[in-house]
């Protein structure tokens, strides 16, 4: 039978972040938990797996798609359009499982995050660590369906978003490591369409990077007084009021990368006018955040990305034509 080492070592990776940390038994209670009921621990999972909010999921997947339509000269094939589509799903759910294994006792003392699932205790380490497994065994099946370069490519994926929780601990710069594992999606997407890597893919890999930095930046501002009490690091507390330029420099080097992997591929003059229209709307988000916004206001710029990546994606499709 064929072994996954790197499966191997992202189990092991969530039990030893599920073993540290945990309370102590409490003297003279059962440790038999009591029955829970079915529609209770269903909707539980369904927060842990964060269906209820699928940003994340559209920003993993949104990049892959600029890569296979630019790729295929606007005609990618549904075939692969679903792969990466599903497989952007499974692998931004198992990746916040890993983060909230990784992250429980922290997100305990934060506001936002202290009702998660693992942290509230409504799921058990155990139930959280059969659902990773189940969804990598799931990201395995769709992977057997690409070709040899892009199966060689996926380690990576899998390594980097195993190591983004912890980076908060030891990196002022964080969301670098996120960006640099939603993109990694871009390389993989691409080396399943031409069976080989150019320069045009390294380009949207790194347009994607400046990209992730930027918006997760913006979503981070939602707990950095949180962040800042408990120890957590990132970039909404390492820029600090200089976020509004920090996040302008990102977007900025993001849509001269995409124009010039554009330029490099022939796109027309559709593509650029996309873009400019791209700017000026990021040009207003920009001005938004030279002042202190509250939690729900960077929570709804953020979720406005969504739209800027469908955006980028119709003007690459448009420019294709």
């Amino acid at each position: 039978m064929t072994r996954f080492p790197f499966v191997d070592f992202i189990s092991f990776l969530a039990y030893r972040a599920a073993m540290l940390d945990l309370p102590p038994p409490a003297v003279g209670i059962s440790p038999a938990l009591p029955p829970r009921d079915r529609a209770t621990m269903l909707t539980s999972l369904a927060h842990l797996m964060r269906l209820p909010n699928q940003s994340g999921t559209f920003l993993l997947m949104l990049p892959t798609l600029w890569a296979l339509v630019l790729a295929f000269h606007g005609r990618p094939p549904l075939t692969l359009v679903l792969i990466f589509a599903v497989g952007s799903f499974i692998m931004r759910t198992a990746g916040v499982i890993m983060n909230d294994l990784a992250d429980r006792s922290l997100d305990r003392h934060v506001e936002r995050t202290r009702m998660r699932p693992l942290a509230s205790g409504a799921v058990t380490i155990q139930q959280a660590l059969l659902l990773l497994v189940l969804l990598l065994a799931g990201a395995i099946a769709l992977l057997l369906l690409l070709n040899p370069l892009a199966i060689m490519l996926s380690p990576v994926a899998v390594l980097l978003a195993a190591l983004y929780p912890f980076a908060k601990r030891v990196l002022s710069l964080p969301q670098a490591v996120l960006g640099i594992a939603f993109g990694w999606g871009v390389i993989m997407a691409w080396a399943a369409a031409t069976t080989h890597l150019s320069l045009s893919s390294w380009l949207l890999y790194a347009a994607t990077i400046c990209w992730a930095i930027a918006y997760d930046t913006i979503y981070a501002l939602q707990d950095r007084h949180d962040d800042l009490r408990i120890g957590v690091k990132s970039s909404a507390i390492l820029f600090g009021r200089y976020v509004w330029i920090a996040v302008a420099s990102c977007l900025t080097t993001m849509l001269l990368l995409l124009g010039l992997t554009g330029w490099m591929n022939e796109l027309n003059v559709a593509f650029y006018g996309a873009l400019a229209a791209i700017g000026g709307f990021l040009t207003v988000q920009v001005m938004a955040l030279r002042k202190n916004i509250d939690p729900s206001t960077a929570f709804r710029l953020f979720q406005h990305h969504v739209w800027i990546g469908a955006a980028v994606l119709a003007g690459i499709w448009i420019g294709c034509v």
